[in-house]
């Protein structure tokens, strides 16, 4: 039994909504009843024709209304290859990760045989002080990671935490959340040494744009609860408020051994602040859950269903 976060009904079989996140009666499933956030992120009161991409697309309009979609010949309305993305980017970030997780092992191969020079490596897949230029570095070391560990702990992250702050973002403004945060952490990372004049050492992974999801669910729900280890149960505040502190003295103290030498502290506070900062400006309108559940909630929906130095 569940209980209806309108009306306080419990029901046997209560529907969740896939894009606040809150739990409803059949009375107040649809969007419109329980005044769903979602619907101020589509930008359509109907929720029925944007796809979450376009902004020029609105309820009751199947022209060309000059959108950037529209101009570049995309379909976003129902039915067309974009719409299957709305409320599923978490999933498809998920993919590139373990694509480029995959390219990454092929190309370390064929650098060990000698079909590619050392350096190719690094160009392609680490954002690195003497590559900086390389712009398509900032973008690629977010989805490359240094090792199985660091891969899975950033996914186990981006998986349970980045699909409610989709829920509430909506698909556009994740993707630019997500790569916006991710970029800037990297930068912010590579900043520092250029500043300071330290040893030049590579950036890459996804735990910038992780820690960003992170804070900006914390902000939502400070109380949201967590159960580590699928057992003890915490508050969300309490995980971030661990690696706020730990990322600050990473970053005053980046020899201390004990906050880990290979770990971009830097990148994890400016991701975390970037999220904590976007949170406080939507909290007034959005709303997630107050527990997570491990293994509840459905996987990739169609078209609007729900869906461092070294590793860092």
């Amino acid at each position: 039994m569940s209980e209806c976060d309108v009306c306080g009904k419990q029901e046997n079989m209560p529907y969740q909504c896939g894009h606040c996140g809150g739990t409803y009666c059949a009375e107040h499933r649809l969007p419109e009843a329980h005044d769903c956030p979602g619907l101020d992120n589509w930008n359509d009161p109907k929720g029925v024709f944007d796809s979450g991409f376009d902004d020029s697309v609105n309820g009751g309009s199947s022209g060309g209304s000059g959108g950037v979609a529209d101009r570049f010949g995309v379909n976003t309305g129902p039915g067309g290859f974009f719409s299957y993305f709305r409320g599923n980017m978490t999933y498809v970030f998920l993919a590139i990760m373990a694509i480029v997780f995959v390219a990454q092992r092929v190309v370390i191969g064929l650098v060990a045989t000698g079909t590619l020079p050392p350096a190719a490596y690094r160009a392609l897949f680490i954002l690195h002080p003497d590559n900086i230029f390389l712009v398509w570095t900032w973008f690629t070391s977010i989805f490359s990671h240094g090792g199985l560990i660091h891969i899975l702990g950033n996914a186990i992250v981006i998986y349970f935490f980045g699909r409610l702050a989709e829920q509430q973002m909506g698909s556009k403004k994740f993707t630019l959340f997500f790569l916006g945060s991710g970029m800037l952490a990297g930068l912010g990372q590579v900043a520092l040494q250029v500043v300071t004049g330290g040893p030049a050492y590579g950036v890459l992974g996804a735990s910038g744009a992780a820690l960003a999801i992170l804070g900006f669910v914390t902000v939502i729900n400070p109380d949201l609860t967590v159960y580590l280890y699928f057992l003890l149960p915490v508050p969300i505040w309490a995980i971030t408020g661990f690696y706020a502190l730990l990322s600050i003295a990473g970053t005053l103290a980046p020899g201390a051994s004990i906050l880990g030498g290979e770990i971009a502290h830097t990148a994890h506070l400016v991701g975390l602040v970037i999220g904590l900062w976007y949170g406080r400006r939507v909290k007034d309108r959005a709303r997630i859950p107050n527990q997570i559940q491990f293994g509840r909630g459905g996987g990739p929906g169609g078209p609007g269903g729900p869906g461092g130095r070294g590793p860092f």
